[in-house]
Formats: structure tokens, C-alpha cells, sequence
């Protein structure tokens, strides 16, 4: 297991890798080639997203109970969807609630990095694609989704895709605890072995589609417990083997 994160400095972000108590910069992204500048810190304090994708493909329904507690039928083909990376944050930064919307929703997932182009790829071969994992929080505007029919409004709000803490290689991904805490309280207590398509099925599906660039981003789905955010509240999605990532809720001024 390898951890990656990308840290601020003065000349700008940059990504590093975990060696014991310190962090080894990198001169690119690690599923970009990036080798060490030789440079390391130490308690870097602050971590950004540890990614920067040309896309984010998500997925919906991909969990038996969250299908059942959102009164949907379990999928029969993965159901994907976008958001923008424009949405994208990292930890300890805000999730904005727009105005008019009465219910925003948190929604803990893990996050697939993909490593190398892939283009049709093959079930069998799909792992050998992803780079990594990280965690996301598919933010989501319900009442948008409900009176919309479709996902792009509700989804894509600047803020709605906070991801992080860090980078992380070499999980066994079909068996990892999802948690999602607010102020504290335990909401969401999932594990990836209960996604209805597992990673590699949906590279593979994706990759049929269109083709996976180096840093792309599968957000997979949420299980059970998603519920609603409020100003002041501080959301934690975690997961033992990629860390805690956590995102405070504040009301857009406008609201």
C-alpha cells in the first residue's frame, strides 16, 4: 500500500508520497509518471484533493439498501452519470449550499483513480487500469433531482464533490468500510463488498462508452443512510485505509 495526497506550498500545489513520517514530493501527479524531486516535508498540516480529472463519472443505485431506501429498482446495467470537476474540493474546505434548494444530501463513495488510458477494456483487465482510491461525498441537491428528472443541476453545484484525504494503491477495494458521520453522528455504515457491479465490472462498462483518461475519476456509488446537510454542520466521510475526509456545510451568502 502506497499513500499519495497533494499538498499546498509556496509555488503552488504539488503531490507527494508517504515515506514513514514525512512526504516526498513528486514532480507530477503519481498516475501521471511523477517521480521525487528529492524535496520532503514533514506535517504538512493541510491536504488538497488528489486529483485533478479530466471527468468524473459517477454511479447511481449501485448499493442493494440504498436502491431500497431511495424506493428504486436495483439496476440492471450501471447507471452513470457526471459531475463537473469544477465541483471538486478538498478536505477541510466548504460545502456551499445554493440557494432555493430545501434538501442537500451527503452521500459517502469510493472514489477509483484511473492509472492509464483505457478504451474497452475488458472485464479481466480492468483492475490492472485503476491507479488507486480515494474517497468522495456525491453531494446532492434532492429536491433539485426529484423535480429535474436528471442529475446535472442537482450534482453539479460548485462544492458537491469534495474528495480526499489521500491517494491510496494496492486495497483489496471489494472490502472496505464506507462511514459517514455528521456532527458526530453515525449515518451512513457501508461496505464495498455490497456494491450491486463491483470496480472492475464498471471500468470495463465505462470504458466501452468512453475512453478513461490518467486521473479520471469513478465516483461508485453510495450505500444506505444518505440524509440531509445544514449550515454549521461538519460531515465526515472515512474510511480506515484512506483516512477521514472532512468538510464543513455553510449557506451560500445569496441564499
Amino acid at each position: 500500500m502506497i499513500r499519495y495526497a497533494r499538498l499546498p506550498t509556496g509555488n503552488g500545489p504539488v503531490w507527494a508520497q508517504e515515506i514513514g513520517e514525512s512526504w516526498d514530493l513528486l514532480d507530477a501527479a503519481p498516475y501521471d509518471g511523477g517521480v521525487s524531486t528529492g524535496r520532503r516535508v514533514r506535517n504538512p498540516g493541510l491536504f488538497l484533493a488528489p486529483v485533478r480529472p479530466t471527468k468524473i463519472i459517477a454511479i447511481g443505485s449501485n448499493y442493494w439498501d440504498h436502491a431500497k431506501e431511495m424506493g428504486k429498482p436495483v439496476p440492471t446495467l450501471p447507471k452513470i452519470f457526471f459531475k463537473p470537476p469544477s465541483a471538486i474540493i478538498g478536505p477541510g474546505d466548504s460545502i456551499v449550499i445554493p440557494p432555493r434548494t430545501t434538501r442537500v444530501d451527503h452521500e459517502a463513495e469510493l472514489g477509483v483513480v484511473i492509472g492509464r488510458q483505457a478504451t474497452r477494456v475488458p472485464v479481466s483487465d480492468a483492475l490492472d487500469y485503476v491507479f488507486g482510491y480515494t474517497l468522495v461525498n456525491d453531494v446532492t441537491a434532492r429536491d433539485f433531482q426529484a423535480v429535474d428528472g436528471v442529475f446535472a443541476r442537482a450534482k453539479g453545484f460548485d462544492s458537491f464533490c469534495p474528495v480526499g484525504p489521500l491517494l491510496v494503491t494496492g486495497l483489496d477495494a471489494g472490502n472496505l468500510p464506507l462511514i459517514c458521520r455528521v456532527d458526530g453522528q453515525l449515518r451512513q455504515d457501508g461496505n464495498t463488498a455490497d456494491m450491486v457491479f463491483n470496480i472492475a465490472t464498471l471500468v470495463a462498462f465505462i470504458s466501452d462508452i468512453m475512453t478513461l483518461e490518467p486521473g479520471d475519476l469513478i465516483s461508485t456509488g453510495t450505500p444506505a443512510g444518505v440524509g440531509p446537510l445544514h449550515h454549521g454542520q461538519m460531515v465526515v466521510v472515512e474510511c480506515p485505509a484512506i483516512g477521514r475526509l472532512e468538510n464543513p456545510v455553510v449557506d451560500r451568502d445569496d441564499r
